[in-house]
């Protein structure tokens, strides 16, 4: 596949509408998505309290580069390519773990939590260990959540950060723990499944756990949302400290609102399911402080728990999906939450967004598949997603430049 013909698929997309079909099917995608989006823009890769000790790390996958997220000796966190300067193995080969030193496997360098090279053996005399730690990865965090970038010279953090920490922060995720984590695969391309998660124009018919509390903000006619009911709600926040509203960002969209009338958790009757609350939130009744990032996260923060959802292509119409539950760090399961209860809204979900993506992504495999409208009421952030998706795309093609355009192939 040359850029050329890259540039053709784009050129057929109709803003307002779905993705033309080679964008969601055409096996070359997987790698041009990699190059031009994945290893160029933020990527939400977990959170602080995923890795709460010294030595704590996870490991994430963007395409075939494997990122530690770790906490060093001095307590903060970095991002480390996990690909020894030796001979290129990976040294951290489990998904998670816990370790004092980084040693890789096959000749083991060793490297100290930082990545500087500490010591190796076998080597030749005058070996300048300074000019082989491991490669680093931008990281930032903010409000106990972690974000990678696999540039050099990724987006402007300042502003998204501006943002969403004081709305974030009182909901304090640095003393929150890890109470449950799902990965799903889902066959679909991760463009359907993360377009599906930016509306909720399905969700009265695929989402009846979900929807005994959620409010859908884009739907006209809940019933008791009313203007004076959102004014009672932003006056409640306000008089807890907490922000409420909107915004609306280039690469992210942050916001708090309202659940059904009477309801203060995502929980099958709308009460809360743990019983001690998630950070300075008063009684908890504090609605939904939600944000959505591209390319790959949506998060969801109540007055009791966060839930966290993350997405990442693994292959050609293959989506890795992780969902993430978190409550106060003092919170005791079978005592203060029971983690069936506090899992039952969002794995039902999750499962129900998987059937709808594979679904669609069988429809739009069809030879009779051409794009669609979007809703302007109900899939205005679908819109906005494709928007961004397709600018980040051509721009990418543009740097490439004209004279490459057929001579560089794409895998």
């Amino acid at each position: 596949m040359t850029f050329a013909k890259m540039r053709d698929f784009f050129a057929e997309r109709r803003r307002g509408h779905s993705l033309p079909q080679a964008l969601y099917v055409d096996p070359a995608m997987h790698d041009f998505d990699l190059r031009a989006i994945f290893q160029r823009n933020w990527i939400q890769a977990g959170l602080e309290a995923e890795i709460p000790r010294p030595g704590d790390y996870f490991t994430l996958n963007i395409g075939t580069s494997s990122i530690v997220i770790l906490r060093n000796q001095d307590g903060e966190i970095g991002g480390l390519f996990n690909t020894c300067r030796h001979r290129g193995a990976q040294i951290c080969r489990e998904r998670r773990g816990h370790a004092r030193r980084l040693v890789c496997p096959y000749h083991q360098w060793t490297y100290d939590l930082r990545g500087t090279l500490l010591q190796v053996s076998r080597m030749q005399e005058g070996l300048d260990k300074g000019a082989y730690s491991l490669r680093t990865a931008p990281v930032e965090t903010v409000g106990g959540v972690i974000y990678v970038c696999l540039s050099d010279d990724p987006p402007d953090f300042a502003p998204f950060r501006a943002t969403l920490e004081p709305m974030l922060e009182p909901h304090d995720l640095l003393n929150a723990k890890v109470a449950h984590s799902a990965l799903l695969i889902e066959r679909a391309d991760w463009k359907l499944v993360m377009e599906n998660g930016r509306e909720c124009y399905h969700c009265r018919a695929g989402h009846p756990q979900l929807m005994r509390t959620y409010n859908d903000y884009t739907a006209p006619d809940v019933p008791g949302r009313t203007p004076a009911s959102v004014a009672a709600f932003d006056a409640r926040c306000e008089a807890k400290g907490l922000r409420s509203g909107s915004v609306i960002g280039p690469w992210y969209e942050i916001g708090r609102y309202p659940l059904l009338e009477g309801a203060v958790s995502y929980t099958m009757d709308g009460k809360a399911a743990v019983e001690k609350t998630l950070g300075r939130v008063g009684d908890g009744d504090v609605g939904d402080m939600w944000w959505a990032v591209q390319p790959n996260g949506f998060n969801h923060v109540v007055g009791d728990y966060g839930f966290f959802f993350q997405a990442l292509p693994i292959g050609p119409g293959q989506t890795a999906v992780t969902g993430t539950w978190v409550v106060h760090k003092d919170a005791v399961e079978g005592v203060d939450y029971d983690l069936a209860r506090l899992i039952e809204v969002w794995s039902a979900t999750n499962d129900q967004d998987r059937a709808l993506c594979e679904n669609n992504q069988r429809g739009v495999d069809s030879v009779a598949y051409v794009p669609g409208p979007y809703s302007q009421i109900s899939e205005q952030l679908v819109s906005r997603f494709t928007d961004w998706y397709c600018t980040e795309a051509e721009a990418y093609l543009a740097e490439r430049g004209e004279e490459q355009a057929v001579t560089v192939p794409l895998t």
